[in-house]
């Protein structure tokens, strides 16, 4: 019903592509898409033995602040999403975690972007070494299930992929 009849690399980047395609729709008529080709990425809800939650707060370019937000990163070539989800954590917040625990996955921008994220619930935390990339730099904050789930109605966690994270931990709990 829909076949893209071409499709032009108009930006080549570092961490993604841009595509502008035509696609023929099932009228006939040809619509023309842009399209982010970027690749996947696994984010992670890592929670400790009282139920908190661990996150960290970085600075995000596009929104000019630094960002709350669950540890995520790309899954590199050749990886699995959970063995990204155990790499990115250790990286970013310095955890290990002994058990991940997968919920679900989603588009971040699905009328834009192929970018699919893979959330898991991290478990049974010990400690290990933070590796921040030289231009990375990213505290880290602890706040209960309850907390975060405010801090999402109060517009103090403005990532989509955060707020997933938690009203989804919130409704996986129950």
């Amino acid at each position: 019903m829909y076949e893209t009849t071409e499709s032009e690399l108009v930006y080549k980047g570092k961490v993604l592509d841009v595509y502008r395609d035509k696609v023929k729709m099932p009228n006939g008529r040809i619509a023309t898409r842009e399209n982010v080709v970027r690749g996947a990425a696994s984010a992670i809800i890592p929670v400790d033995k009282e139920g908190n939650i661990y996150f960290v707060r970085q600075y995000r370019h596009s929104a000019d602040k630094l960002v709350l937000e669950i540890p995520a990163g790309m899954i590199e070539k050749g990886e699995k999403p959970e063995t990204a989800a155990f790499r990115e954590l250790e990286e970013e917040t310095g955890l290990k975690a002994g058990k991940l625990t997968y919920i679900c996955n989603t588009y971040m921008a699905i009328g834009i972007c192929t970018e699919k994220v893979y959330f898991y619930i991290a478990e049974n935390l010990s400690d290990g070494i933070q590796h921040l990339d030289p231009n990375e730099f990213i505290e880290i904050e602890k706040y209960s299930l309850d907390e975060a789930v405010k801090m999402v109605f109060e517009g103090k966690i403005e990532d989509v992929k955060t707020m997933a994270a938690i009203l989804t931990l919130k409704q996986y709990l129950k």
